[in-house]
């Protein structure tokens, strides 16, 4: 072969991956749901997710979808029949900010996965490849009504890297977990958490001047390198032949991935004008934040917020730990919710292995302090926080996060009301199957669970 024609070759099969990449994202779910049950949920109190109530209401559950929705549904002999009389069915709890698998239990610091805390710009780390898949939370979860939920770095720097949304199924490899299709999302942080990290180090940045500097710079990198990445496609292939594709560069592929609308903003940040300016980068940049993370002065800016369609992941109650989580009222998120004539997107999120077990009681707290307020909310409304709110934030509500046929079969009974302190999650379904019931003591458990609660742990054979 000759030297013009080695040449030649080599710039093909460089061509040739760059497509392969852009056709094919590495690390693909594998996700298989649950052998799929024929259900009938009879005669169940109904929140749909999408703000409404039912009374007297059957579920139909087939291949791994709801297929019907009314009174009176009709089954076949082979259908399992629930019976939520006087008991409460909703859609599965999507968490939207946990941390489980890359802060797993135990916690130790061999297992202390969350933050890649070496420059202020990790971008390209992904959180998922810290995801201990054998982490007990996960099954805790799935016994407060948690059908999915969205895994974030840590936020010591200003973008920590990609965030990851995951079926709540105990599996031996994460591929295996991610929900199929659901968009990674970038994690970005604001306020003190970077400028603490790094200033404490005498390194860049240490005030929140630089954070924003920081976060500038690094989105100027990402319009060149996707600037060349769109150039080097517009060319004729006769132009291409003659020069290399850009060369890949992990960082950039995330960064650029945001600026083309394929992977979502999620940015930790607690102060009303900090969400102000960042709102004013995403607009420099032309990117959209999808979601600002633990608000606590989220209703200072609320009508900000709904305006520019960005929904406010909250806790009901937690704040006051630190100097910029003050400034908090308990009616934030209803505030949030109710702004612009009820169009914002409130969240209330975990953050926490122990929270994410009884979020249903966190949106029950956050639901009282609106209405002490003064606001209107109903609790079909108020569910939505934990349902539909949050799959349209990790970019899955085509396919759950709401009780509506053909959508995924992703659905809690409840005993009481969820709303009550005193409520149970009886049964949670995943796409069509009961993946946990507490009267038939059915719970997945991982193998780090059986080989610890394993009757012979102690035995000395002889």
């Amino acid at each position: 072969m000759t030297n013009s024609k080695k040449i030649s070759f080599v710039l093909f099969v460089c061509f040739f991956s760059t497509l392969l990449r852009s056709e094919r994202e590495p690390f693909e779910s594998t996700y298989i749901a649950l052998p799929a049950e024929k259900i009938l949920i009879q005669n169940a109190n109904v929140y749909d997710g999408d703000g409404n109530e039912f009374s007297n209401t059957d579920i139909l559950v087939q291949d791994g979808k709801i297929v019907a929705i009314g009174t009176d549904l009709p089954a076949t002999d082979d259908f399992k029949i629930i019976d939520a009389s006087n008991k409460w069915v909703t859609p599965g709890i999507i968490d939207i900010h946990s941390h489980m698998g890359v802060y797993p239990a135990p916690g130790v610091s061999t297992s202390s996965d969350g933050n890649e805390a070496t420059s202020p710009v990790t971008a390209d780390v992904w959180a998922e490849h810290s995801i201990w898949v054998q982490d007990p939370q996960y099954a805790l979860a799935l016994t407060g009504g948690v059908t999915s939920f969205h895994i974030l770095p840590g936020s010591a720097n200003l973008i920590g890297g990609r965030g990851v949304t995951v079926k709540n199924l105990q599996r031996n490899t994460i591929n295996s977990m991610k929900f199929p299709d659901a968009p990674h999302s970038l994690k970005m942080a604001c306020g003190e958490n970077p400028k603490r990290v790094y200033g404490n180090r005498g390194q860049a940045p240490s005030t929140r001047m630089g954070n924003a500097a920081g976060y500038r710079k690094s989105w100027i990198q990402a319009e060149s390198y996707l600037r060349k990445l769109v150039e080097y496609e517009e060319k004729s292939d006769e132009a291409k032949e003659l020069e290399y594709a850009p060369r890949r560069d992990l960082e950039m592929e995330t960064l650029a991935g945001v600026l083309k609308g394929e992977i979502l903003v999620h940015n930790h940040c607690y102060r009303a004008e900090e969400m102000a300016t960042m709102i004013d980068i995403a607009k420099e940049f032309n990117y959209k934040i999808t979601a600002f993370h633990h608000g606590v002065e989220a209703y200072k800016i609320a009508d900000l917020l709904a305006e520019n369609g960005i929904c406010a992941a909250l806790w009901a109650d937690w704040w006051g730990f630190k100097h910029e989580a003050y400034d908090m009222v308990q009616a934030n998120i209803a505030i949030v919710d109710q702004a612009r004539n009820g169009t914002g997107c409130a969240i209330v999120h975990s953050d926490d292995a122990i929270g994410i077990q009884h979020l249903n009681q966190e949106a029950s707290k956050a639901l009282s302090a609106g209405l002490r307020a003064g606001f209107d909310i109903s609790k079909a409304r108020a569910m939505k926080w934990i349902t539909s709110n949050p799959a349209k934030a990790a970019g899955i509500y085509d396919r759950t996060g709401s009780l509506k046929v053909g959508k995924n079969a992703d659905v809690v009974v409840w005993s009481k009301n969820p709303f009550s302190v005193y409520a149970l999650a009886e049964k949670v379904i995943i796409d069509g199957a009961i993946a946990y019931d507490r009267q038939e003591n059915i719970l997945p458990a991982s193998d780090f669970d059986i080989g610890i609660i394993s009757p012979n742990r102690n035995r000395i054979d002889e």
